[in-house]
C-alpha cells in the first residue's frame, strides 16, 4: 500500500501550498484527521479552526473569497457536501466564489464510522452544482496535483479525499491536467472507467481479463466534472462496451455521468460497478469493499456477462 490521498493533501499544505500567501485553510474541529492541520505548523496565522459548525466554515471560507482570498475548506465529505450543502449551494457556488472543498473520509473505506460517516453520495451531490469541479484522485500523487491546481484554478472546486491508504499508480514524474481523463491502460474489447481507489482494481481487472483473451483499455477519470467527455465517447465508440467503477453510489456518480454522455452521443452498453442504492456498515475497509463489490474480480465478472 502507499499513502492516503489526505495525507497527501496535508503534505502538500505543509511544503507547498503555505507560500501563496492568499491561501487561508479553514477546518471544523478535525484538523488532525483530515490533515488540514499540517499547515498550521508552517502558517498558524492563515489556519482557522471553526469549530464544529460545517455551515458556518462554508460562509466564512465564502467571505475570504469575497475579499480576495484562497480558502481551503476541510472537514469529512459527508458534512462537507450533506451539512453544509445549502450553504455551499447559495453561498459559494451560485455567486461562482473561489472556495476549494477538500473533503476527506469518503467512502466506504472510513471503515468502522459506519454508515452514517461514509459518503457514498457525495460526487452526486457536488456535480449537481453550477460552477462547481469535482475531483477525485486515485493517489497520492494526483492527490497532491489535484490540489495544488484546484488553488490555481478560478471557481469552487470539490476535492474528494480518503482514510485509507491506497496503491501508488503514478511515478514523480506525474503531471495532473485538468479536465482530462488518463489512459492508462489500452484495450479493444471493453473500457473500464475508474475513479479514486478503483482505479487500481481496474488495472489489477485489466490484468484478470487479460489472461482471460479479453482487451480492456483503462481510463482514469479523476475530474469527474467538467468530464472527459471527448475520450468518454472516443473509448466508447472503439470497444463498444464500458464499465464504470466507482468508491460511491451507482446513482449520480461517475457511472451516471458517463451514460449521460453515452445516451446523448453514442448509446453504449455499461455495467456499473459501485455501491448499489445502499448505505454502508460498520467493518473493515477490505471486507467492506468484498461486501459491497467494489473488487477488481467484480470488474472482471461486469466484463465477462457484459
Amino acid at each position: 500500500m502507499g499513502t492516503a490521498t489526505r495525507a497527501a493533501y496535508g503534505q502538500v499544505l505543509k511544503s507547498t501550498l503555505y507560500k501563496n500567501p492568499n491561501v487561508v485553510v479553514l477546518e471544523a474541529d478535525l484538523g488532525n484527521a483530515t490533515k488540514s492541520a499540517a499547515f498550521k505548523e508552517v502558517a498558524p496565522e492563515r489556519y482557522f479552526n471553526m469549530g464544529i459548525s460545517e455551515q458556518d466554515m462554508m460562509g466564512t471560507a465564502a467571505g475570504f473569497a469575497a475579499a480576495g482570498k484562497i480558502p481551503v475548506a476541510s472537514t469529512f465529505a459527508v458534512f462537507a457536501a450533506g451539512r453544509a450543502f445549502e450553504q455551499v449551494r447559495n453561498s459559494i457556488c451560485y455567486p461562482n466564489l473561489n472556495v476549494k472543498i477538500c473533503a476527506t473520509h469518503a467512502g466506504l473505506t472510513v471503515g468502522a464510522d459506519g454508515g452514517s460517516h461514509q459518503a457514498v453520495e457525495d460526487i452526486s451531490l457536488m456535480r449537481t452544482l453550477p460552477n462547481m469541479t469535482v475531483i477525485n484522485p486515485a493517489d497520492a500523487k494526483e492527490a497532491a496535483a489535484a490540489v495544488c491546481a484546484a488553488v490555481d484554478h478560478a471557481g469552487p472546486v470539490y476535492v474528494r479525499l480518503g482514510r485509507a491508504e491506497v496503491e501508488d499508480i503514478h511515478g514523480d514524474d506525474y503531471a495532473f491536467k485538468w479536465g482530462k481523463g488518463e489512459l492508462l491502460r489500452d484495450g479493444g474489447d471493453v473500457t473500464i472507467f475508474a475513479t479514486g481507489i478503483m482505479v487500481a482494481k481496474a488495472l489489477a481487472a485489466a490484468g484478470e481479463l487479460a489472461a482471460a483473451g479479453i482487451s480492456a483499455r483503462v481510463v482514469n477519470i479523476h475530474t469527474i466534472k467538467p468530464l472527459d467527455e471527448e475520450l468518454v465517447i472516443a473509448s466508447a465508440r472503439k470497444t463498444g462496451k464500458v464499465i464504470t467503477a466507482e468508491e460511491h453510489s451507482v446513482i449520480g456518480g461517475l457511472g451516471s455521468a458517463v451514460a449521460e454522455v453515452l445516451a446523448r452521443s453514442c448509446p453504449t452498453k455499461q455495467a456499473f460497478v459501485g455501491i448499489q442504492d445502499t448505505f454502508g456498515e460498520s467493518g473493515s475497509p477490505e471486507d467492506l469493499l468484498e461486501k459491497y463489490g467494489l473488487t477488481a474480480e467484480a470488474i472482471v465478472k461486469a466484463a465477462k456477462v457484459l
